[in-house]
């Protein structure tokens, strides 16, 4: 985490001086979009934060361990993919919450499945995705990707008992 956040500092550092070198005002533009985007998504993220926090402080961990720790099996795989598929929102959501489940006690396969789940079926999509690209497109798209989480859950299992 500490070693993303330097990357992402110096690269907006970087950039901010680029732009204030280009002497356009260009710099003064990203930085107010950036603040107009930080207050879009804020709420978001601290309503993530606190559910990520509630699953490690109000669920037991003997029920996450029975549901969807390393003794869930497939079970717990395919939990987690179906509830990927039910998180709305972007990463801001997804991510928090799989964190939250981890420092639970929550299998690391089972949380590759759902956040492969989260991405590749997102339930919340479908609608603008059928509107957009049409029915066809959206089943030929789901069917092509529907065994995906689950394996990627299993073969993440089967990785992590490597390492």
């Amino acid at each position: 985490m500490w070693s993303s956040m330097v990357i992402f500092c110096v690269l907006a550092a970087g950039l901010l001086f680029y732009g204030w070198m280009r002497g356009g005002g260009e710099h003064v533009a990203g930085l107010r979009i950036a603040w107009k985007m930080g207050l879009e998504v804020l709420p978001l993220l601290i309503a993530a934060f606190v559910v990520a926090g509630m699953v490690q402080a109000l669920i037991p961990q003997e029920t996450v361990a029975r549901w969807v720790g390393g003794g869930s099996g497939w079970r717990g795989i395919l939990l987690g993919s179906f509830a990927g598929s039910l998180t709305p929102g972007g990463p801001f959501v997804s991510l928090p919450i799989a964190a939250g489940f981890m420092r639970a006690g929550a299998d690391t396969g089972v949380m590759v499945a759902y956040l492969t789940g989260w991405s590749l079926w997102g339930i919340n999509r479908l609608p603008m995705e059928v509107g957009i690209l049409g029915w066809r497109l959206t089943l030929i798209r789901l069917a092509s990707c529907l065994v995906l989480p689950p394996v990627a859950g299993y073969t993440a299992k089967m990785i992590t008992r490597l390492l």
